[in-house]
């Protein structure tokens, strides 16, 4: 809506767009057509004072060569009479020099004729040329003027062109809006309250499938149909780029019959639609709405009401599909920082990862060293133990080697004279096994 304030009693009032181009379209029709009339004056005396002056310096310059032939003449008959007078006074002596003389000057005086009749053809020509190029200029003039008469005439028709267009344009979309409004009456007289409900889910569902191809290929808008926290929306909108999702928007139709006895407003469902919003996980929520039909507020278009619950908006039915695109376009321009986020996230994990990787193995590095170094060091004990107990048996077969060398010892020294000293039987016995071996050897 346009103000405009009255120049007379000084107030203001409003206007439309169609009626502020209308008024706006006369007034500039009206200061065109004033500013022609006085350009057109203004070129028509212009054009008469360069005219005038033109005219009057063609006719001093005729005048001034007209006075000094004028000018010459009179010298040249005041020369004649002095000559006359001349030939008076010596007519008896000098007739013959005289008479040549006159002769001279008569031929003179005659190419000074020629002369003045041929400056006076040349003022002539200069004076039909400057009369010629005179009424060139006023044809070129004219011709100007008439171009600017029919460039005025065609603005003047495009003026009226634009203005009835306007005027078509808007009395085509006050029809198209009242045939609207006209539908929803009589769609809202016929039907139950669920059946209108039903209705505008349909019709949002098919105002987006007409749309959803052309402007958003890879969405996803299917109803809500989970109920699993006690209450679900109605539809659902998400979409994607580079498989990043940017927006997405919660939706719930209302509407009620005009015979319902309990008249809801759009209030009553913010509460619900924000609770859907945060349990679906969607960004935006939109009440599209018949309700409160009456609400100033609410038939100017998309009301936002973030004041009450964060990123939540009411819209009229026709104003579905501008939403979507308003809200779509308005993410885009954060889905490049949503992407690069993304990215920034993937590597920070990655980088987590990798961090709790490098501390598992060295958790786990830890463990394997400590348990090791538990085996060597009971290994290297086990170790110390059996080399005490070689060295044991080292130092017992070292006491082995000396009883043995000791045994040897006594065996060496042992001889059949010590074994049977001091015991007379014994000796005798070898006695006698000596003599009968010796008999036994002699025999032989």
């Amino acid at each position: 809506m346009r103000e405009l304030k009255c120049p007379k009693c000084g107030n203001v009032f409003s206007v439309d767009e169609a009626d502020y181009a209308a008024i706006v379209g006369q007034v500039k029709t009206q200061e065109f057509e004033s500013e022609v009339s006085r350009r057109l004056g203004e070129l028509e005396k212009q054009w008469n004072a360069d005219k005038n002056v033109e005219i009057a310096h063609t006719e001093k310059a005729y005048n001034e060569s007209l006075s000094k032939s004028e000018s010459e003449k009179k010298d040249l008959e005041a020369e004649i009479s002095k000559l006359k007078q001349q030939i008076d006074d010596f007519n008896k002596t000098k007739s013959l020099e005289l008479a040549t003389a006159l002769a001279q000057k008569d031929t003179e005086i005659a190419k000074l004729n020629a002369d003045i009749k041929q400056a006076q053809s040349q003022i002539d020509i200069a004076v039909l040329k400057e009369r010629q190029q005179q009424q060139k200029l006023i044809s070129d003039k004219e011709n100007e003027l008439s171009t600017l008469r029919t460039e005025m005439v065609k603005e003047k028709q495009n003026t009226q062109d634009r203005f009835t267009e306007q005027k078509d344009n808007y009395e085509r979309q006050l029809k198209e809006k009242q045939e609207a409004i006209d539908f929803y009456k009589d769609l809202k007289a016929k039907m139950s309250t669920k059946m209108i409900g039903e209705s505008l889910e349909v019709h949002c569902s098919t105002e987006f499938n007409k749309d959803r191809m052309s402007m958003f290929p890879k969405a996803y808008f299917e109803k809500d149909n989970d109920a699993s926290q006690g209450t679900k929306g109605d539809f659902i909108f998400r979409d994607y780029i580079d498989g990043i999702e940017y927006i997405s928007i919660m939706f719930e139709m209302k509407n009620e019959a005009d015979q319902t006895a309990t008249k809801h407003k759009n209030e009553d469902f913010f509460a619900k639609l924000d609770k859907d919003r945060n349990e679906k996980g969607c960004e935006y929520a939109v009440l599209v709405s018949l309700l409160e039909p009456d609400s100033e507020l609410y038939n100017e278009g998309i009301v936002n009401v973030s004041y009450r619950y964060p990123k939540m908006f009411v819209v009229r039915p026709q104003f579905f599909m501008p939403i979507i695109s308003l809200l779509s376009q308005a993410s885009k321009n954060a889905a490049e920082y949503k992407k690069e986020l993304e990215i920034a996230r993937r590597q920070s994990v990655d980088v987590t990862n990798f961090e709790e990787k490098i501390n598992d193995f060295k958790n786990n590095f830890t463990n394997h060293y400590e348990k090791a170094r538990d085996k060597f060091n009971k290994a290297i004990e086990e170790i110390d133990k059996t080399i005490k107990n070689l060295q044991s048996m080292k130092e017992n077969l070292l006491r082995s080697e000396d009883y043995l060398r000791l045994a040897n010892k006594d065996t060496d020294a042992l001889t059949i004279k010590k074994l049977t000293r001091g015991n007379s039987t014994v000796k005798q016995l070898f006695d006698e096994a000596r003599e009968k071996n010796a008999l036994t050897n002699g025999e032989e």
